[in-house]
């Protein structure tokens, strides 16, 4: 079981009472990846939403031409796989592989899923920083696009 005190630094669950975290610490798990593992493959079924406990975790695609694209590099506190979870998707759009030694929380898929039929409040504030971190990276997004259209 998860240490709700830790789990209360995590963004994703900042807004939640300690009958929630404690709830969300009976089925999260902590995991380990080595330097230059993957956490996860583009293609593979969608395991649940990862957050960064420590180290950093790159998110890349790779092109049509085989060439490796970094989209993120995540840090602690930070979340991924989120997407795919939210969207139903059955398997991840992306790769996720540890950059440095890396420990992650997992909070799997059926688990998500059932927090939503059993706990619709404690969902709600997930849903709502989920949707802020969102819109917070199509904000940087939208920055980045126009700084490259301005420099052209």
């Amino acid at each position: 079981m998860a240490d709700t005190s830790e789990l209360k630094k995590q963004l994703l669950f900042s807004d939640l009472t300690e009958t929630e975290l404690g709830m969300i610490a009976k089925k999260i798990t902590v995991e380990k990846f080595a330097k230059g593992k993957p956490i996860f493959k583009a293609g593979e079924q969608t395991k649940g939403i990862f957050l960064v406990k420590t180290g950093k975790v790159e998110i890349s695609m790779l092109t049509a031409d085989g060439w490796k694209q970094t989209l993120a590099l995540l840090s602690e506190n930070h979340i991924f796989g989120e997407l795919s979870v939210i969207e139903n998707k059955p398997t991840h759009g992306a790769d996720a592989t540890a950059i440095d030694d890396t420990e992650v929380y997992r909070f799997k898929t059926e688990d998500f899923k059932a927090f939503e039929q059993s706990d619709t409040n404690m969902m709600y504030k997930i849903m709502k920083t989920i949707a802020r971190i969102a819109s917070k990276n199509v904000h940087s997004m939208n920055e980045k696009l126009m700084k490259l259209l301005i420099s052209y």
